[in-house]
């Protein structure tokens, strides 16, 4: 998904975080100041960066929707074959710096742990204009989903994690993890039908209950 030279040396993505970290440290931090530092591949690492918080079982609403809808507009532009873009309202809006120093630690633990899988393979599948365009369909779906206020556990865990797979496969141009967040899609899918028909069948039994049937 990003635009970086592909012969250029390419730094790891957990040393790119571990840097981010020593360079945000103790201020508050505006999107666009992350694009800015990653040299070309500020996108996927924006996509990793907003769906972070999200792997995990609690569903975070205050986060959930400016960041489920930073991951649904970047999708939406890869999705129509044209380079990501934000408005500058989210570029200029400013993280605390204790929450950008945790969530870039985490990150980089969590990235170096990937890395031990993490490599060019199926490479043609980040290379292809309908590649690229299906993951960005993918994430502009899974960013929407992320966006919704459920209060329901795992709503914004599954779509997060589909976004984290899509990003990391496009930083090493990795086809494995372009696979696997298309596997992934498919379960959050899955996930999301399933919670539909048991929201529906919650509400036609206090249907039935209110109306004495």
């Amino acid at each position: 998904m990003h635009s970086a030279d592909n012969s250029a040396p390419r730094t790891a993505f957990s040393q790119e975080l571990r840097a981010l970290e020593e360079k945000f440290a103790g201020r508050r931090v505006r999107l666009s100041e992350i694009l800015e530092a990653t040299r070309g591949r500020g996108f996927d690492l924006l996509l990793v960066f907003v769906s972070m918080p999200f792997v995990t079982p609690i569903p975070l609403p205050g986060l959930s929707t400016p960041f489920g809808f930073v991951a649904m507009l970047i999708g939406a532009r890869l999705a129509v074959g044209r380079h990501p873009w934000l408005p500058r309202r989210l570029l200029e809006r400013e993280l605390p710096p204790d929450f950008v120093h945790k969530l870039l630690k985490t990150a980089a633990r969590l990235v170096r742990l990937l890395e031990y899988v993490l490599r060019p393979r199926l490479a043609f599948m980040h290379q292809w204009g309908m590649f690229r365009r299906l993951a960005g369909g993918l994430i502009m779906i899974s960013g929407f989903l992320m966006l919704l206020p459920l209060p329901v556990p795992y709503t914004n865990f599954f779509p997060a994690v589909t976004v984290l797979l899509f990003a990391a496969g496009s930083l090493e141009r990795d086809g494995v993890f372009f696979l696997a967040g298309c596997l992934f899609f498919a379960v959050t899918v899955a996930f999301f039908v399933a919670v539909g028909m048991g929201g529906a069948h919650a509400l036609d039994g206090l249907w039935r209950l209110f109306n004495g049937a």
